[in-house]
């Protein structure tokens, strides 16, 4: 198992933070991770996300886990034998002051998790990318 965190804080609360997260209609104008978002908002729902990293694009089909509104949203992304890996994404929104602390975390599970050393290093700063994105999409609204 390996575990990945980016935190950042914006300077909004939570549900402008939210609200912005949420709306997958709107990712490809700001986010430069997960350029185009699909699906719906509930447990047990399967999304459809394309991400982007180094120039390369991947389509993946999360299950979502959580869906708590102003606070968090969680999916599990798998292959078709989860032993040999999934990946547990997580954004936490809490309220800091005015603003919002946001916690993206991703828990990497199976048996090729070691040899995915490269592409879990890549996943955290594009982690890290999409958090300033959101950070400036956010407070510029």
């Amino acid at each position: 198992m390996r575990v990945i965190r980016t935190e950042t804080e914006i300077e909004a609360p939570p549900a402008a933070v939210w609200a912005v997260l949420t709306d997958f209609a709107d990712y490809p104008t700001w986010n430069p991770y997960i350029v185009d978002a699909e699906g719906t908002l509930a447990v047990g729902e399967i999304l459809t996300l394309r991400m982007v990293s180094d120039g390369k694009a991947q389509t993946f089909t999360p299950e979502v886990l959580a869906v708590h509104e102003n606070a968090e949203l969680r999916w599990l992304g798998a292959l078709r034998w989860s032993w040999l890996f999934s990946a547990e994404h997580r954004f936490a929104l809490s309220p800091v002051g005015d603003g919002t602390r946001l916690v993206q975390s991703e828990v990497f599970r199976g048996a090729l998790v070691p040899l995915l050393r490269a592409m879990i290093d890549r996943t955290e700063r594009d982690l890290r990318a999409l958090n300033a994105a959101l950070k400036e999409r956010v407070e510029s609204s």
